[in-house]
């Protein structure tokens, strides 16, 4: 893999080209969509039709050509501002906390980092870089008929909903306003035009008196940017270590990295119990956990102990039936899962595999129980 990589850094990639995969990797991870490649074929159509329509506007010197449906187009022909200057995780060597902290009372904290978890873009953040996302968020009181953001501006900063009502337009062509959106007392807004290098696609005015935590636009891409672009180097190291995942081509394992996320448990936490339903499957990244199956007089026998580099969780999403066998972490344990939908998706070329082991487990617990014990999931 390493004579792959010196060979890959000697190649001269266009920059244009490399914004355009960037653009196009961010939008999947912002969106999820259950389809990559109908995903990215949709992507590439609107980008055709975005710089065509760019290109007719350039022509006739009209200025606005925003399209609040379009992909972002770092890489068209409009002229950047100063804010629009390009960032590279991969070169940025500067520590990702903020150097300015905006002190908050304990329910401030709270009440944020609550808001904070449930916004997609930072699910894949850590404990401490979620700690550095409410640290340099700042409160920005609001009246009725304030305009938060302008259609077309630079964008500045990164705002989550503490209270209030807010509206989204976009203007549309003979410069009516369309509104596209209402936020009631949550959600989050301003990300696009940070992510993608691009004015504002749409203006937000508030419709009542409210309370908005901010954050500036360069902190923000930092945390979030530098943070996808780790995550997805981390697990590709994790998924190289997988023998099961060996069958996944490198498109395959990079769309599976991206799909992970990391969770957190402390010693004796049930990660999976035995009944529930198969949610998702789950690859240890550190520490070591214990399987456990309930025998029928209620004794919980110890079946298996998986360590960094294994996986468990996945025979339920293969035979559609309940977890038959309990998961314990054994210490401070950190695990990627990946949900029943992702899983579906991403690892049709792992299956016959998975089905082969189910005759293994079977043949473990045998030995254990002296019957299969009706169990199709111990890992």
């Amino acid at each position: 893999m390493s004579g792959n990589s010196e060979n890959v850094t000697k190649l001269n990639v266009p920059d244009e080209l490399r914004e355009i995969l960037l653009d196009l990797t961010i939008g999947y991870l912002l969106e999820q969509p259950s389809d990559i490649i109908d995903y990215a074929i949709e992507f590439f159509d609107k980008l055709k039709k975005s710089r065509n329509v760019q290109r007719a506007e350039d022509r006739s010197e009209e200025s606005d050509g925003s399209d609040f449906e379009s992909p972002p187009a770092r890489y068209s022909s409009r002229r950047k501002s100063v804010f629009a200057e390009t960032y590279n995780p991969e070169e940025d060597d500067e520590e990702e906390g903020p150097k300015v902290i905006f002190p908050k009372s304990d329910e401030q904290r709270q009440a944020l980092a609550t808001s904070v978890k449930n916004i997609f873009i930072f699910r894949a953040l850590d404990p401490e870089q979620m700690n550095n996302v409410i640290d340099a968020m700042f409160d920005r009181q609001v009246r009725t008929g304030d305009v938060i953001i302008k259609q077309g501006d630079d964008g500045d900063n990164f705002y989550v909903i503490d209270r209030g009502i807010f509206e989204a337009y976009v203007i549309e062509s003979d410069e009516s306003e369309r509104l596209v959106h209402t936020y009631e007392n949550t959600g989050s807004f301003g990300e696009l035009a940070l992510l993608y290098n691009m004015p504002r696609a749409a203006t937000i005015k508030a419709v009542s008196d409210g309370l908005l935590w901010a954050m500036d636009r360069q902190i923000f891409r930092r945390i979030v940017l530098k943070s996808a672009f780790r995550k997805r180097k981390m697990y590709e190291e994790l998924i190289d270590v997988v023998p099961m995942l060996k069958a996944l081509q490198s498109y395959e394992r990079m769309n599976l990295a991206d799909a992970l996320i990391p969770k957190y448990y402390e010693n004796n936490d049930c990660i999976i119990k035995q009944g529930d339903p198969g949610d998702g499957m789950y690859f240890v990244e550190e520490g070591i956990v214990n399987v456990l199956v309930t025998s029928d007089s209620g004794e919980q026998i110890k079946v298996n102990q998986i360590a960094k580099g294994g996986y468990f969780g996945e025979l339920a999403l293969v035979t559609h039936k309940g977890r038959a066998a309990s998961v314990f972490a054994s210490g401070k344990v950190k695990v990627a899962f990946l949900d029943v939908d992702a899983f579906e998706r991403l690892l049709g070329p792992c299956m016959e595999i998975m089905k082969r082991n189910i005759g293994d487990y079977e043949n473990q617990l045998v030995k254990i129980f002296g019957s299969k014990h009706n169990i199709t999931d111990v890992r």
